[in-house]
C-alpha cells in the first residue's frame, strides 16, 4: 500500500475502507474481513451508529490496533464546546478504543454557525490525547479560511464527495495549497450510473481493469484518498489492486471533462446543507 504524508507527518495510506452502513455482527465480520484483506485506515462516524462494530471488527482481526488507522466524525448536534469533548470520549467507549488517529468534524452547519468552537474542542482534544490527528468533512474555503482566521490551526484532511461526476478541482486546489490532503467519499458517486458510463467502460477495458478500479485509480492519480466500502470480500481485495498500473495523461483528462456542475449525488451543498 502506497502512503500520503500529512502536513504533520502522519503516513496514511492512499486508500481507505469506509463503514457507511455496516452496523451489527454483519458489519463487524465485513470490518474484520477488510482488515484482513489489507486495509489499514478505517473510517466511521457517530452518526453510522457503528462504532460498537467498528470496534468489534478491529478486536477480532489478526492484525495489531498500532497498525490501523481509525477515523470518527463529530455530529453537529454536538459542536458546543464541552458537549463535543464528551461526544468523543463516549465514540472511545463504544469503539473500545484508546484515542482515535483521525477525527473530524461531519459538516460545517454555516446556518447553526458552530463550527468554530467545535473546532476548538477538536484542538483540545489532540492536547488531551483523544485523538492524534484531527480535520473536517464538506468544507468549503471559505470555512477552512475562517477556521484558520480565528484558531490558527488548520485540518489535515478535508473529506468531501468527489467522484468522476463531480470531480471538484477547485476545493483540490485549494486545499493542496494549504496543506491539506482531500479525501474522497462516495468515490463510486451513484455506482449504477456511473458503472454504466461508456467512457469510463471504453477505459477500463483499455487498461484491463474494472470502472470501479479505474475509478479509484483516478482519484489516487488526482492525489485524493478515497474510502470505497463493500461487505463483499472478493471487491474489498478488488479494489486494492491499484497500483500495478498508471492512467496517462489523456485518458486522465478524459475523466476529468465528466465532471458536472450539479454532479453531486444529493442535494448536499456546503454552503446551505446542515447534518446534525
Amino acid at each position: 500500500m502506497e502512503t500520503y504524508t500529512l502536513a504533520n507527518g502522519m503516513q496514511i495510506p492512499k486508500l481507505g475502507f469506509g463503514t457507511y452502513k455496516l452496523t451489527g455482527f454483519s458489519g463487524a465480520m465485513a470490518i474484520k474481513s477488510a482488515i484482513n484483506n489489507g486495509y489499514r485506515l478505517l473510517d466511521s462516524a457517530y452518526n453510522y451508529e457503528n462504532e460498537g462494530a467498528l470496534g468489534k471488527g478491529i478486536r477480532d482481526a489478526d492484525v495489531s490496533r498500532s497498525n490501523l488507522l481509525v477515523t470518527s466524525k463529530l455530529p453537529g448536534r454536538y459542536y458546543h464546546y464541552d458537549a463535543a469533548i464528551r461526544t468523543i470520549q463516549e465514540s472511545l467507549y463504544r469503539s473500545g478504543l484508546d484515542y482515535f488517529d483521525l477525527y473530524l468534524l461531519h459538516w460545517p452547519n454555516p446556518k447553526d454557525d458552530h463550527y468554530v468552537e467545535a473546532w476548538q474542542a477538536l484542538i483540545a482534544a489532540q492536547q488531551f490525547g483523544l485523538v492524534r490527528t484531527i480535520g473536517v468533512c464538506n468544507f468549503l474555503p471559505t470555512h477552512l479560511d475562517r477556521l484558520n482566521q480565528e484558531t490558527g490551526v488548520l485540518p489535515q484532511i478535508n473529506q468531501v464527495e468527489l467522484h468522476p461526476y463531480f470531480n471538484q478541482l477547485e476545493q483540490r486546489q485549494y486545499d493542496e495549497a494549504h496543506g491539506i490532503l482531500t479525501e474522497a467519499w462516495s468515490p463510486l458517486g451513484r455506482a449504477s450510473e456511473m458503472l454504466t458510463d461508456p467512457t469510463l467502460i471504453q477505459l477500463a477495458h483499455k487498461y484491463g481493469k474494472s470502472v470501479v478500479q479505474l475509478i479509484l485509480r483516478w482519484e489516487i492519480q488526482l492525489n485524493t484518498l478515497p474510502i470505497p466500502k463493500s461487505s463483499s470480500d472478493q471487491n474489498q481485495l478488488s479494489n486494492l489492486e491499484l497500483f500495478d498500473f498508471t492512467i496517462d495523461d489523456a485518458d486522465m483528462e478524459q475523466i476529468n471533462h465528466l465532471t458536472k456542475p450539479d454532479g453531486r449525488t444529493h442535494d448536499q451543498d456546503p454552503a446551505t446543507y446542515e447534518e446534525f
